[in-house]
């Protein structure tokens, strides 16, 4: 696969107010696909605005022809399969077949909680994930699902007509562990990572390339054992949270060395997060434009 650059919008603006143009941009600059993140809410943005992604990814399908849409990713932290079905396919239909699922286990943040449960353990989340993913996928291919799990249940769930994709549309899973990787290898058209979160504040750009490098031997191991070959599965890096943080978009030089490497590692699409002024995510946006625009044509 030739490599793909795509984009994350945080949904922190007003529609009116710069939410819509930056996702008209989006499709302007040419990135593949635009994601956004699923959640009540996040980190240093609590306590600022804050808007739903499916109401937001249908404003942006509404405002854009061709961009492929996305979360980045859905969690079961406070979503169920049964409802989530139902607006991926409404949201599917009204984009004209152009969205991706970005789904992971979640975490501790405000999400967990938000609905008055107390955090789930490690063991739960990956529990609650390897029931949320199959039961979604039944429910996105067939017209009717009943199901009954420890976590997850469904009675006579009504899917009609389906989404515009078929048989579903794709889910890019978002995994590190052993469960999870099995996951995406069982029903993932791509698999999504952020690196290795231990390297964040101490280690280097090389320790990083080198965690990545395992994790993808894993993907390729849990994909054998799914009698699978993993050359044909999407991977994708959600970058910002490795050492080499933000100075990738420090300039379009820097940039394609850092997509270089990571191509040459088997990454099949690289995703920046449209820049955010005094945030983790600043960048300068001429030069992330400029990035958007020409930097692929550099690593053909």
């Amino acid at each position: 696969m030739s490599l793909r650059l795509s984009t994350v919008i945080l949904p922190y603006r007003r529609w009116h107010e710069g939410g819509r143009a930056t996702w008209v941009r989006a499709e302007q600059l040419g990135f593949h696909t635009a994601y956004t993140y699923d959640h009540l809410s996040w980190r240093s943005f609590r306590d600022g605005p804050w808007f739903g992604a499916v109401p937001t990814l249908t404003a942006a399908a509404a405002a854009t022809e061709r961009l492929r849409l996305g979360t980045l990713v859905t969690s079961p932290n406070f979503r169920h399969p049964v409802t989530l079905a139902k607006e991926l396919i409404s949201l599917d239909d009204i984009s004209g077949g152009r969205v991706t699922l970005g789904i992971g286990a979640g975490g501790t943040g405000f999400d967990a909680t938000a609905l008055g449960q107390d955090p789930w353990t490690p063991r739960e989340r990956a529990d609650r994930f390897a029931e949320f993913v199959p039961l979604l996928d039944r429910l996105l291919t067939e017209d009717a699902v009943s199901y009954e799990g420890r976590f997850y249940s469904a009675g006579e769930a009504r899917n009609i007509p389906g989404c515009v994709q078929r048989p579903r549309l794709p889910f890019a899973v978002a995994a590190t562990g052993p469960r999870g990787l099995r996951l995406a290898a069982r029903h993932g058209q791509a698999w999504v990572t952020t690196g290795d979160p231990k390297l964040y504040e101490t280690g280097t750009p090389e320790q990083s390339v080198a965690a990545l490098r395992d994790q993808l031997a894993r993907l390729t191991d849990a994909c054998a054992e799914a009698g699978r070959d993993a050359a044909g599965m999407g991977k994708i890096l959600l970058t910002g949270f490795t050492p080499d943080r933000g100075r990738p978009l420090a300039s379009l030089d820097a940039f394609v060395d850092f997509a270089g490497r990571h191509r040459d590692l088997g990454f099949t699409e690289i995703v920046l997060h449209w820049p955010i002024p005094d945030s983790d995510f600043a960048a300068d946006q001429k030069v992330f434009e400029k990035i958007a625009m020409e930097a692929l044509a550099q690593l053909d």
